[in-house]
């Protein structure tokens, strides 16, 4: 059997407006999940689309455990996890050597499969190669790491990243003359955060200002605007969504002396926190058993 994980992963900057050109900046992060594939002649049927269509399109059969860190469609790339896992798995246990790069084309593929056209390359590519990456019209280049210390806050209320594109595509059709200077300005302030991202305060006040353009963008969401005030209130350096919106997932920036109080601020709010910050190594091989 093998055993391999990957990480989850937030969007710092850019997203949304990424869909219509403008830069973006995404960043793995600690919380992991593991997938462990042994051989076998007669395989469970249904697991999860993901995984089916992992083992449909390599062509082998095998059975899987997984331990996940990653809370589900939170906005914190699990589905891209489990698949770029399983493909490293599988392929480490049938021999298939696909390198990184396969991987995270193949866990693309799948994903825009299982998710109807609407996946996109991003998660796939930071929870392979881990890091901090920036996505600018459809290149994908790794950042220096930095050591940023974020909390991350999961709202708990269900949302869909579908529905949160589709809502600002309409936006966008309905509303052009109002819509395409926020897509700007959100492409604006992600080039200079590319610019501060050793200057943590700075870097926070990045963060506020594209929280406050998403939500300009229509998707933000009440339980999200509270953790968000409530990250800043406990000391943080700035704070936002993170994804698609809607409800799910925000994030904080904070000093690494404050992450503790900013967390138990968020879980006072009956949130559930996360604290983490960057993993630098994308897909890895764990011990197996």
């Amino acid at each position: 059997m093998a055993t391999w994980s990957a990480p989850g992963k937030v969007f710092l900057f850019g997203e949304h407006a990424v869909v219509y050109g403008k830069p973006g900046v995404a960043m793995a992060i600690k919380p992991r999940v593991a997938v462990t594939v042994r051989r076998v002649k007669n395989p469970a049927p249904v697991r999860s689309p993901y995984i089916d269509e992992c083992f449909r399109s390599t062509g082998v059969q095998g059975s899987v455990y997984i331990r996940s860190q990653l809370p589900s469609s939170s906005g914190l790339g699990s589905s891209a996890a489990v698949t770029t896992a399983t493909l490293a798995a599988i392929s480490d246990e049938f021999g298939l050597g696909f390198t990184k790069d396969e991987i995270a084309e193949r866990a693309f593929a799948i994903e825009k499969k299982v998710q109807n056209g609407r996946a996109s390359p991003t998660d796939t590519y930071v929870t392979t190669f881990g890091g901090i990456v920036l996505i600018s019209r459809g290149s994908k280049r790794r950042l220096p790491p930095q050591s940023l210390h974020l909390v991350i806050g999961n709202t708990l209320v269900p949302h869909s990243t579908a529905k949160m594109v589709e809502h600002v595509a309409q936006m966008h059709q309905k509303h052009p003359a109002i819509v395409n200077p926020i897509l700007d300005s959100i492409g604006a302030v992600t080039t200079q955060a590319i610019k501060c991202m050793n200057k943590p305060q700075q870097l926070g006040h990045c963060m506020d200002v594209n929280n406050a353009l998403l939500e300009a963008l229509g998707v933000g969401h009440p339980a999200l605007s509270k953790l968000v005030l409530t990250a800043r209130a406990a000391g943080a350096f700035g704070a936002k969504i993170t994804g698609a919106g809607g409800g799910g997932c925000m994030v904080a920036l904070c000093p690494k002396h404050a992450k503790s109080r900013v967390a138990g601020a968020m879980d006072a709010t009956g949130a559930k926190s996360i604290i983490t910050t960057i993993d630098t190594t994308g897909i890895r091989k764990e011990k197996d058993g």
